[in-house]
């Protein structure tokens, strides 16, 4: 058990860490950037981001996750049990927002011509709520992070 919470820790750690990137200077030097030119990029990041490290960090954290948090709710007088249980249930949120909203929403800036007209306009608006989305996924994966690193602190 204490190998997968270390596991989750340092899962939860990473995937906070590329989250925290964009959210505080990989969106905000792409906005900066003319909009074709700042489309064009995304597109790229989105197409690299599909990484296995990367989704292995993203998912496989999601799985040792669901495996602590499980094992806690099995036994909730465990030490570290009720920190496992949070930690599980708060990297759900980066995970699902991946899933739901970020993956859809990069496949639609995908389908666009970055120096069509009409783009620079999505751009602006996808900038905003992509970020601030991304701000709650950075939230979950840190906050999961910590929980974890408390329930592995406590576990035996």
């Amino acid at each position: 058990m204490r190998a997968l919470l270390l596991v989750s820790t340092v899962g939860a750690g990473l995937s906070a860490g590329v989250f925290f990137g964009f959210s505080t200077f990989v969106m905000r030097a792409l906005g900066d950037l003319p909009p074709a030119q700042g489309v064009a990029a995304m597109q790229s990041i989105n197409r690299a981001a599909p990484h296995p490290l990367f989704m292995l960090a993203l998912f496989g954290t999601a799985v040792t996750g669901v495996a602590v948090g499980v094992a806690g709710l099995r036994d909730t007088d465990a030490p570290g049990a009720v920190h496992a249980i949070v930690g599980a249930s708060l990297y759900l949120i980066p995970v699902v927002l991946t899933v739901v909203y970020h993956v859809p929403y990069n496949n639609r800036l995908d389908a666009l011509t970055a120096a069509a007209p009409t783009t620079a306009d999505f751009w602006h608006t996808y900038l905003s709520r992509w970020t601030t989305a991304n701000h709650f996924r950075t939230l979950g994966a840190l906050s999961a992070a910590v929980a974890f690193a408390l329930a592995y602190r406590s576990a035996r």
